[in-house]
């Protein structure tokens, strides 16, 4: 049944989540057969308008549930003891694993991307939004970027802005542009996986820098200069991805001295630095001129406008960034960009960037209230906490474990070798309600201790 398409629940729960319990549920009313062939994943992911990572990954927790295997060279079919394996229903999925802003009320999300896409297209001129741009953006669009990262960089030149299909795509291009296959990139040892899948891609050789409470450790970025041929250094400032660390005014000012001191080009993932009300200078605005500065909308507004603003060190390097671009993206979604563009100009986006702050801090609120007695590390306008782990604890164990008790978490090896942390995501949960059972779920594992399971509704 290769034409087999699920309809996934608007529940809020994680999508790829729905596509396996869907899979499930089908076997067991009938609709999916034992030895049955799935749809290709790429044509799955086309018909539900999701990306293909989604479907992979809904794909991948079918096998894990015994519901599939894959036969080499012939796709994906339902296994022929699937039959015994669909068992009792599964615990609804409270997702703190996918890190990503609240999207509450106040943000009017639902009805301001209707209302701006309506606008967009009804005035003159707006069609152009449908057509082919160029790589480094629209000059509307890099107009906008100009005024959004002023706040935190001042007055960038629009020649040294490029507009990318979110900041995955654009720190690809820029470890292209600056790092060949087999070059080293200092990155903090707990470093996003994002980063570190795109540099494997690349044959990019990561050199983990030592950290503390206020993230990357400069004499660590020094030792390694010294034993190392460094090209540039990755991190992320402002409520660091996983640790949600904010580097110090004089950390910062001494890592862009060893920058130069040692020629190395700085990459600035600001994925958070609109949350934080009162977040240092970025690196960006203390050397522009080695610093690769990367600002995705995808934490502050919603992931789906798939749009990131780049400043680059100048007009030279923004123009390779945008055939690196070019080449493997084309262009970031016109109609997306166009809509932040709007939103932009005309403060929307400042509303709800400020909306989902406020969500933020009540959901921060609510966890160290739950989560009272654990050891951890948050920020009050930040998405995550930093949860560190339990002595006695093995991750793979606690990810089961959680599953079974309703919980997505990802394990924190994703981020590095060796940490005992547990990087617990606050915004995905449909609503505080959801979020506070998820959390005393969590509590309620973490102190049964190893082998303790249960089940919540």
């Amino acid at each position: 049944m290769s034409s087999w398409k699920p309809d996934l629940p608007a529940d809020g729960s994680p999508r790829y989540q729905a596509i396996a319990r869907a899979m499930r549920d089908d076997l067991r009313a009938g609709r999916l057969s034992p030895g049955q062939r799935l749809p290709p994943q790429r044509a799955l992911a086309a018909a539900l308008d999701l990306d293909l990572t989604t479907v992979t990954r809904a794909f991948n927790l079918a096998r894990e549930m015994g519901l599939t295997e894959a036969r080499a060279g012939r796709g994906s079919f339902i296994r022929a003891a699937a039959a015994e394996a669909v068992g009792p229903p599964v615990p609804p999925v409270i997702d703190l694993s996918m890190n990503m802003p609240p999207q509450p009320e106040a943000a009017r999300l639902r009805a301001r991307i209707q209302e701006g896409l309506a606008g967009l297209l009804a005035e003159s001129g707006g069609l152009m939004a449908l057509h082919y741009q160029d790589s480094l953006g629209a000059a509307p669009d890099r107009a906008a970027a100009a005024r959004w990262l002023a706040p935190r960089l001042g007055t960038v030149p629009p020649a040294r802005l490029v507009v990318a299909a979110g900041a995955q795509a654009a720190l690809s291009a820029i470890l292209r542009v600056l790092l060949p296959a087999g070059t080293a990139l200092g990155v903090p040892a707990l470093t996003y996986p994002g980063l570190r899948a795109a540099a494997a891609r690349q044959g990019v050789r990561l050199v983990p820098l030592a950290m503390d409470a206020d993230g990357l450790v400069p004499a660590a970025l020094e030792e390694a200069c010294g034993r190392e041929a460094l090209r540039a250094l990755y991190c992320v400032p402002t409520l660091d991805n996983p640790t949600t660390a904010t580097l110090p005014p004089a950390r910062r000012e001494a890592i862009v001295a060893l920058a130069r001191r040692f020629g190395l080009s700085l990459i600035e993932d600001d994925a958070y630095g609109a949350l934080a009300r009162a977040a240092p200078p970025p690196l960006a605005a203390l050397a522009p001129d080695i610093a690769w500065h990367v600002a995705t909308l995808s934490k502050c507004l919603t992931p789906a406008l798939r749009t990131a603003y780049v400043a680059a060190p100048g007009p030279a390097a923004a123009q390779r960034l945008g055939a690196e671009l070019r080449a493997a993206t084309l262009m970031a979604p016109p109609l997306m960009a166009a809509l932040a563009t709007r939103w932009v100009q005309e403060g929307v986006a400042g509303e709800i960037t400020a909306a989902i702050r406020a969500e933020s801090v009540a959901r921060q609120a609510l966890a160290a209230r739950v989560l009272r007695g654990w050891a951890m590390r948050a920020q009050p306008e930040g998405h995550h906490l930093w949860l560190h782990l339990p002595e006695g604890w093995r991750q793979a164990e606690l990810v089961a474990e959680a599953r079974q008790s309703g919980l997505a978490l990802v394990p924190s090896s994703a981020f590095g070798e060796g940490s005992r942390g547990l990087r617990i995501a606050l915004g995905a949960a449909p609503g505080r309600e959801a979020l506070e059972r998820g959390l005393l779920a969590l509590a309620a594992l973490l102190g049964r201790g190893p082998g303790g399971m249960g089940t919540f509704v």
